[in-house]
């Protein structure tokens, strides 16, 4: 099967990945999807592509944005990636879409663990007033294919399972509910 060429016309009805990555406490979302070239890169209205990242060593690299090589210095430190690049170095770090999303929706004591995409329940790996900590798997949900573990973001008790094995959801549902503990 033949890549999509790496134009803005291939974009629509491709699958993109959506990512966030945090650069000197700034958000910024970036969008990925694969082509003949590499990978087609949206940040906001800006199409880059092809790029490609190839690794030369340790801590060492070549990104190849648009024809243009640049030499890259890397340092991996847990979801941080420390880059030099053109005589700068920057701190970039990932943000995890699953945590982002269930951690911005606290609600006075409650934590709703909620889908990042709809699909449909694997496995339910909790009940109700079992107590978790932060990153336990809460469920296995498919989507497109895809295996996905939903995780606690924080410690906490589970209040209350809102879909069961087999029940399919939209983006954005709330699959688990958690209550805070020391609140």
């Amino acid at each position: 099967m033949r890549s999509p060429n790496c134009t803005l016309d291939s974009v629509v009805g491709e699958i993109n990945v959506d990512h966030r990555l945090e650069i000197v406490d700034e958000d910024h979302q970036l969008w990925l999807s694969p082509c003949s070239g590499g990978y087609r890169l949206r940040l906001g209205d800006q199409l880059i592509a092809p790029v490609t990242f190839s690794e030369q060593g340790e801590g060492r690299g070549l990104l190849r944005l648009v024809g243009e090589t640049l030499p890259v210095r890397f340092a991996i430190d847990g979801d941080t990636v420390h880059l030099h690049i053109a005589g700068q170095t920057r701190s970039v770090r990932y943000l995890d879409p699953l945590r982002i999303l269930a951690v911005a929706q606290e609600e006075g004591d409650h934590l709703a663990a909620r889908a990042p995409m709809p699909g449909v329940v694997v496995a339910t790996r909790v009940s109700p007033g079992e107590q978790v900590a932060a990153g336990a798997a809460l469920m296995v949900i498919e989507s497109m294919k895809l295996e996905t573990v939903i995780r606690a973001p924080k410690d906490g008790i589970v209040d209350q399972v809102h879909v069961k094995d087999g029940d399919s959801f939209d983006r954005d549902a709330v699959l688990v509910t958690l209550l805070q503990e020391g609140r």
